[in-house]
């Protein structure tokens, strides 16, 4: 199983890097594991985080993994100073594995399918909010 670490990812403008801190590690099945970008707000709830878990599907003989991943916008109230979030971006992904697919498959599955998120055609719909036409 991998261990729980910071993740190192460029921000939208190519060059500058953010970080999800590791916040919590899962603890098995149905429990997420939890990173948040703390360089965000000044609170928890103003940063965004994501949460991946796993847990046994299909009667055992699969595995399944969802990941949700929040982005909060957060604005200053200029009358009380008070920061708070406003609105969440949201996305969710959902994984299942078969337990019975070859190592050489399932390590292709995930390296395509985390690559085609990473395209740019991808990134450049979900900025969008339109598919690809």
């Amino acid at each position: 199983m991998p261990t729980l670490a910071n993740i190192t990812v460029k921000k939208n403008d190519g060059t500058t890097d953010i970080i999800y801190v590791a916040k919590s590690p899962s603890g098995g099945d149905g429990i997420p594991a939890i990173w948040r970008a703390d360089a965000v707000g000044s609170a928890a709830s103003h940063a965004p985080e994501l949460r991946l878990t796993s847990r046994e599907a299909a009667k055992g003989m699969k595995r399944a993994l969802r990941a949700t991943f929040v982005y909060p916008q957060i604005a200053t109230n200029s009358t009380t100073g008070v920061t708070s979030v406003v609105e969440k971006a949201m996305a969710s992904a959902d994984w299942t594995l078969p337990k019975g697919m070859s190592s050489v498959d399932v390590n292709e599955f995930a390296s395509q399918f985390a690559n085609l998120i990473y395209a740019t055609l991808l990134k450049d719909c979900a900025k969008t909010g339109y598919s690809a036409t």
